[in-house]
């Protein structure tokens, strides 16, 4: 019993059955015929003081199980719960990531969009310059502008520089006229 750890008394009957048995045997050698060939340990009566010690073994035995099952338990939930905030950073820049293409591929279209509609309506304005009454179409629009731009700068500001001549609206009209018809024919020639 005594080469036995206090907790594992109990456990190993069969271990201390064999003991008593060897040493019975043993024992009996000298008196001759006598053979013991089984022996069984029914019951183990430990002292007071003992019981109270092996109760004291089992009850830290259990509690250090309980904080090593616990702290197991935390790890494994930090664990959980930093691999959850790792995937959740990875699903959020992939999101990013493709918002910013997203926007990016709407905004180049936009530019063609408009660069394409800018490109249609000067080629159907040099269309119509070409055409029969274009040159005066033209004419017309840029004096209905320069007109309004002008009366716009009357308004807005108190001194104002007037242009010595202004009554030759006409003239005006007529040098614009020339710098289109100039650049009609050159493209015409190019062409």
């Amino acid at each position: 019993m005594g080469k036995l750890e206090l907790d594992k008394t109990f456990e190993e009957r069969e271990t201390i059955n064999i003991a008593i048995v060897d040493a019975a045997d043993k024992a009996s050698d000298p008196w001759g015929g006598v053979k013991v060939t089984r022996y069984e340990v029914k019951n183990i009566l430990p002292p007071k003081s003992i019981k109270d010690a092996m109760e004291k073994q089992m009850r830290a035995e259990r509690k250090k199980r309980a904080t090593i099952a616990e702290s197991e338990g935390d790890r494994q939930a930090k664990i959980n719960r930093a691999e959850g905030e790792k995937q959740q950073m990875i699903a959020q820049s992939e999101g990013e990531k493709q918002k910013r293409i997203n926007e990016a591929e709407g905004r180049a279209i936009e530019i063609l969009k408009v660069a394409e509609a800018t490109a249609s309506g000067i080629r159907g304005i040099a269309s119509a310059i070409n055409e029969k009454g274009g040159i005066n179409a033209v004419n017309l629009r840029i004096a209905e502008q320069y007109l309004n731009e002008f009366g716009k700068l009357a308004k807005t500001n108190n001194s104002i520089i007037i242009p010595s001549n202004l009554s030759d609206i006409a003239g005006m009209i007529k040098s614009t006229a020339t710098v289109i018809k100039d650049q009609t024919e050159v493209k015409s020639k190019t062409e």
